[in-house]
């Protein structure tokens, strides 16, 4: 009886014969394969939410675009509580993210005539100064620039109450603006830029009335229904999305989840939820001329003193020589960074749920160093 060989070694064994009858010359290997550039960037991406990972965040989500090309990764659990895996398309908040979306709003105004870049906020809102008490005009441009100078409302809100309390209320934008007012306004040079959610909040004011709507209802008429942006809305009373990612802190030892808080409903500054996919979906809309006329993006990315432009951020992109543009984002329990290409061929957006932790208004630099990570992956997907 005859034994047959299995495939592969017959194979082998025929191979070996040829090569013995070709006086055993073999051909060089052959070098490995470069990584792609979505390889390089996704790699880049894994490594930092790895780490987040063993630090102790209940969630990461990660999408990434290069020239077509897509990746995407969800790692975690939704709740703390119940453990269900967490999915790509799952909800966060986006924090300051939002206020590239009101921007938006507040430049498709400008488009149709019905605000000018230049104009006195007092045009548009009479009772501003009697709130605010400004030391000299401020502008809607200086507002969308944070130039402004205006104090923040945050750090006099959370000496309202424990953090418990000051999540747990709603607050209109007059009373955030009237905690903003307990702070003095000093007169600043006209350079660089001072980031204050209270900028946000007057030109959520200023959007309202112009259109009569609520802010979350004009982003929605503006944006989110025109880019098709299933996991965007705006945070409103009542009980948090299915699908939203709890977030955490802790205060005096206790661990709180602040992933649905009263605080945040209709805040122009920092009230949107969304997903990493519609962030992406957004800027490259944005990037692309598709949400406002080209010459208006042409503004909001040219910061003439600083880095930050018309309701976005922008990094060097040392692939074109060009920038990068997006915006970062954090707030009690997450953080958020969406950056793009000027083109908008190449993005990452990176959301996570923190660590849970001592809430600090000032940050606790996570969100400085994913920024900084989603900037080099981006960097070595030329």
């Amino acid at each position: 009886m005859v034994r047959r060989l299995p495939f592969r070694t017959a194979a082998a064994a025929t191979a070996a014969v040829l090569v013995a009858a070709l006086g055993a010359c073999t051909a060089a290997p052959e070098p490995p394969e470069e990584p792609s550039s979505i390889a390089r960037l996704a790699e880049a991406l894994e490594e930092f939410g790895n780490v987040m990972l063993d630090d102790g965040a209940p969630a990461v989500l990660i999408q990434a675009k290069v020239r077509g090309e897509e990746w995407a990764r969800a790692s975690g659990v939704r709740s703390l509580d119940d453990r269900e895996p967490v999915e790509t398309d799952d909800q966060v908040h986006i924090a300051g993210v939002t206020e590239s979306f009101v921007a938006v709003s507040v430049l498709k105004l400008a488009a149709e005539g019905k605000l000018g870049l230049v104009d006195p906020v007092s045009k548009h809102l009479p009772d501003f100064e009697g709130i605010m008490h400004p030391p000299g005009p401020v502008t809607v441009r200086q507002l969308l620039q944070h130039r402004s100078g205006m104090p923040d409302y945050v750090v006099p809100l959370l000496q309202q109450g424990s953090l418990r309390d000051v999540l747990s209320t709603g607050r209109s934008h007059r009373e955030r603006l009237a905690l903003a007012a307990t702070q003095r306004w000093e007169r600043r040079l006209a350079q660089g830029f001072e980031y204050s959610n209270s900028n946000y909040i007057v030109l959520g004011m200023i959007v309202e009335r112009l259109r009569g709507r609520p802010i979350g209802e004009v982003l929605r008429s503006d944006i989110i229904e025109p880019l098709g942006l299933q996991g965007t809305s705006m945070t409103e009373p009542g009980p948090a999305p299915p699908s939203l990612v709890h977030g955490y802190v802790t205060s005096f030892g206790e661990r709180l989840d602040v992933s649905y808080p009263a605080f945040h409903a209709g805040d122009p500054a920092g009230g949107l939820v969304s997903t990493v996919g519609d962030l992406n979906i957004f800027f490259a809309a944005l990037l692309q001329g598709r949400l406002i006329p080209r010459a208006l993006v042409t503004e909001m990315q040219d910061p003439p003193y600083a880095q930050y432009g018309l309701g976005i951020r922008r990094w060097n992109d040392t692939c074109t020589n060009n920038f990068y543009y997006g915006h970062a984002g954090q707030n009690a329990g997450y953080g958020t960074i969406s950056m793009s290409s000027a083109d908008g061929a190449r993005q990452a957006s990176f959301a996570l749920a923190y660590p849970p932790q001592p809430f600090s208004a000032t940050g606790n630099g996570i969100v400085d160093d994913l920024t900084d990570v989603v900037e080099e992956a981006l960097n070595a997907s030329c």
